[in-house]
């Protein structure tokens, strides 16, 4: 089982400290959802937790290994990273995308008809990036990096451009897949996060202050304190928890 560490990282943009000493340890079996407002360090730590940006202290290991000393190669076909955007350098169909993420599985014989029907693309394949919408580029980018079968799946508030069907399914899917990878989401639906997500990270100012059970997180003082925010908390239908903002504080 693959296990993902982030120890005491820190973060400077000028001044600035983007992340102060975050420390989080993470394995599968979970949804994990970070949470936070604007400039809180959400992307920050995900990108740090992907390789693509070297804390200025600290270190991430993966099963042990720094990921900083791991091979490009490796640590792309072990990491699914999927942005707030993605605009490839060329033009490409749907279906190459899907293809691209495919091929991080040497070896592996895959046929881009079957995984686009099974990914509910299927009539995509032969369109150009340039001719879809948001909602099916987000979808296209899932489809392309859990096709790779990565041991950590990091996902920058990927359903941002999706109506709440789809959003509701990609929800699913990474809970699904969260049973056998690590899986970190970054979200600003604070009810989806509650609803869906396993253990909440709430991220203050570069800080990590509340770690622990979804509804725990949810239910916490600290989440109206960090947004400003009154939340009014409540029950649906089988006892899931459920979230919803009533108004800002005076």
């Amino acid at each position: 089982m693959s296990r993902l560490r982030a120890d005491s990282l820190t973060v400077m943009a000028g001044t600035r400290r983007l992340l102060d000493a975050v420390s989080v340890d993470l394995a599968p079996g979970a949804l994990v959802g970070l949470i936070g407002p604007n400039g809180a360090g959400k992307s920050t730590l995900l990108r740090c937790l992907a390789g693509l940006l070297r804390p200025g202290g600290g270190a991430v290991t993966l099963d042990g290994a720094p990921l900083a000393d791991l091979p490009s190669r490796e640590r792309g076909r072990r990491i699914g990273y999927l942005p707030q955007s993605f605009q490839p350098a060329w033009d490409y169909t749907v279906g190459e995308v899907v293809a691209l993420g495919a091929s991080r599985r040497p070896g592996a014989t895959l046929r881009i008809p079957d995984l686009l029907r099974d990914h509910e693309l299927t009539g995509l394949g032969e369109r150009r990036w340039s001719q879809v919408s948001g909602g099916e580029r987000a979808r296209a980018l899932l489809a392309a990096t859990l096709v790779a079968e990565p041991d950590v799946l990091l996902a920058d508030e990927p359903g941002a451009s999706l109506d709440i069907g789809h959003r509701i399914d990609l929800m699913r899917r990474l809970r699904d897949w969260s049973r056998r990878s690590i899986v970190v989401v970054v979200l600003h639906d604070i009810e989806r996060a509650a609803l869906d997500c396993d253990r909440l990270l709430l991220l203050e100012e570069g800080r990590i202050v509340r770690d622990g059970a979804a509804a725990t997180v949810a239910g916490s003082p600290d989440l109206d304190r960090v947004f400003g925010i009154r939340f009014e908390r409540g029950s649906l239908a089988g006892g899931a928890d459920a979230v919803l903002m009533l108004e800002r504080r005076p």
